[in-house]
């Protein structure tokens, strides 16, 4: 699970002790620990976020408060945060936010499904559907939040964490920011596009960030795309367009196209394939919300278990 870390190494966060037992993942400006309560001895990880400058600083604490503020069953729950450190306007020194979440054992949907592609083996319909659900009942969440609605802006299989049973719970709120904007001028509309470069997942990412137009309207409907490659996913193990990015070939060209292929054999209903079809609309226009998305799946999990 990583390189190994010194047992006895400690980390305090709000005063509350914490053995560092093993590095499990890093990004950019961002570590996941596997840290262990010096008191309780539970399992937690421990997400720290570095930052070099107070702007920095403002996103990591903003992705804090999205945590407190998105209290839902699929949304992963944030247990403890700290602040630690003062960034200078030199960039001499930094600061970190540090995250205490709960650890999954079994890693995200992303590791799931590389060991079942490994072993030859898909989800049942129903299980698939009903995780599928559940990611979706997160971005609900999201979509109905008050004041006004969140979208997340990078839904992939690497930011869903899977509880022993199954259940997913989103993750990585690093990226959620207002679900509608109206975009007016071209500055405008670059900025955002540049958001989406640094923070949505190319295979994930919905056609309207690639290429963001002047004058445009974008909403909450960038998610649903996105779980729309992840529901592909759920099926055939990864996006649609992952295979377009591992060739290096270019997946704004694939997505923008809207070309989704289908394996030739497959366990799979021909009326789950027409749902990723409707939810993989190019058009923003033309795509449904997440709301039409959840009920869409309801009626195929009752019709997969066979009631009435």
């Amino acid at each position: 699970m990583g390189n190994c870390l010194c047992a006895k190494e400690t980390i305090k966060v709000n005063g509350h002790r914490y053995y560092i037992r093993e590095r499990l993942g890093e990004g950019g400006f961002s570590t996941v620990d596997l840290v262990e309560d010096a008191s309780a001895h539970k399992l937690y990880a421990l997400k720290r976020i570095t930052c070099h400058a107070q702007t920095d600083q403002k996103v990591a604490l903003a992705e804090v408060e999205y945590h407190r503020a998105l209290s839902h069953p699929n949304i992963v729950e944030c247990i403890d945060s700290d602040l630690v450190g003062i960034p200078d306007l030199m960039g001499n020194r930094t600061s970190q936010v540090l995250i205490v979440l709960p650890y999954c054992q079994r890693g995200t949907l992303h590791d799931e499904l590389t060991r079942r592609q490994k072993a030859g083996s898909h989800f049942d319909e129903v299980v698939a559907l009903s995780m599928f659900r559940g990611i979706c009942e997160a971005v609900q969440c999201m979509h109905s939040a008050k004041p006004h609605p969140l979208a997340h802006r990078d839904i992939k299989t690497t930011n869903v964490l899977l509880k022993d049973d199954l259940t997913p719970l989103l993750m990585d709120l690093g990226s959620v920011a207002r679900a509608r904007v109206e975009v007016n001028g071209s500055a405008e509309a670059r900025k955002l596009q540049d958001e989406a470069a640094e923070r949505s997942s190319m295979p994930y990412r919905p056609p309207e960030l690639f290429n963001v137009e002047s004058f445009c309207h974008i909403d909450e409907r960038t998610d649903v795309w996105s779980l729309g490659c992840l529901l592909y996913a759920l099926c055939f193990y990864k996006s649609p367009f992952d295979g377009v990015y591992e060739r290096g070939d270019s997946v704004a060209l694939a997505v923008v196209s809207g070309n989704v292929q289908f394996p030739d054999v497959h366990p799979y209903s021909e009326d789950l394939m027409e749902l990723i079809k409707s939810i993989l609309k190019v058009n923003l226009e033309e795509r449904p919300y997440v709301d039409w998305v959840v009920s869409k799946v309801d009626q195929l999990i009752n019709r997969s278990s066979g009631a009435v």
